[in-house]
């Protein structure tokens, strides 16, 4: 019923910067998704650069409603993944 009994931790998005920029830097993100439209800009410019060091795969999405649909918010900047089911 969507549930895997080995597993530890639930399948859940984490949104924020300092919270996704923590997890990245952890290791524990195993996917990034960042909105193309944050203003300043300068506010995510770099997380590509952290996830390329730390290889963490990161995907630019059109929108940041979109990703703040995903967490329940009205906008969101950055959202990570933590857990992937295969």
């Amino acid at each position: 019923s969507g549930h895997l009994p080995d597993s530890d931790a639930p399948t859940v998005l984490k949104y924020g910067l300092k919270h996704v920029t923590k997890l990245i830097e952890e290791k524990k993100a195993e996917l990034v998704l960042i909105a193309c439209d944050v203003d300043p800009i300068e506010l995510v410019v770099w997380i590509p650069a952290l996830c390329r060091k730390m290889d963490v795969p990161f995907m630019i999405v059109k929108d940041k409603a979109r990703l703040g649909a995903l967490v329940h918010q009205k906008t969101c900047a950055v959202v990570a993944v933590t857990a992937v089911d295969v």
